[in-house]
């Protein structure tokens, strides 16, 4: 029940944003200034979600890592302001969720730079209580500390909490933290990929999350 939950927690890439397009753009601007080959959509969006460093890592020959970093996050500050745009419903959910007086949080690996700019330029940093990212508290996801550190903050226990992301890397954080989870399809990890993470729940949609906890 919602009033059950005290503290709700989301993931940005893929489960509250849309930023697939600006990643995509900016990647593959890096890999063209240093002469590599273009790679898909499809391809970016199944190898996000584990911070900007990996994620370069796994497009790059280690000599150009660094080089490839500073070149990419460059392009991404600018392309982020007209290639993000908000999942369906988005908005919807979080009003409602402030008004019933829930805490509401970001935890994500995106840098808190990048994810600043996402909450501004998408008008729903107000919605948040606080914003969490892996640069922040310096542990990745699937680290369960990103989350016990905001329920340590707020002061609340893992029953009274809900982390909601689209990736198996999101459900093993809310599993090594001990907290229930909800899985929104479409995101970066299909269905299929997190069929192991039994204690889930399943939504297509945002809106689902009122529904499932009315």
């Amino acid at each position: 029940m919602i009033s059950e939950k005290a503290l709700f927690i989301f993931d940005v890439d893929g489960t509250l944003v849309n930023a697939y397009p600006a990643i995509e753009a900016s990647l593959n601007f890096t890999r063209l200034q240093l002469g590599y080959s273009r790679v898909s959509l499809m391809k970016v969006k199944r190898s996000v979600g584990r911070g900007d460093e990996n994620f370069i890592k796994a497009f790059f020959s280690a000599k150009d890592n660094l080089q490839a970093l500073r070149i990419y996050r460059r392009h991404h500050k600018k392309v982020l302001l007209d290639l993000c745009s908000l999942r369906p419903g988005a908005r919807e959910v979080l009003e409602a969720l402030k008004r019933k007086g829930k805490i509401i949080c970001v935890a994500s690996n995106r840098p808190l730079r990048f994810t600043e700019i996402l909450l501004k330029k998408l008008k729903i940093k107000k919605y948040f209580n606080a914003v969490y990212c892996a640069d922040k508290i310096k542990s990745l996801k699937p680290a369960p500390k990103i989350l016990l550190v905001i329920l340590k903050h707020f002061k609340k226990t893992r029953r009274q909490t809900v982390y909601i992301g689209d990736m198996d890397i999101d459900l093993e954080t809310a599993r090594r933290a001990r907290v229930e989870a909800v899985f929104i399809k479409g995101g970066s990890s299909t269905l299929g990929q997190v069929s192991g993470y039994r204690n889930k729940k399943v939504i297509s949609k945002l809106e689902e999350i009122l529904k499932l906890y009315a």
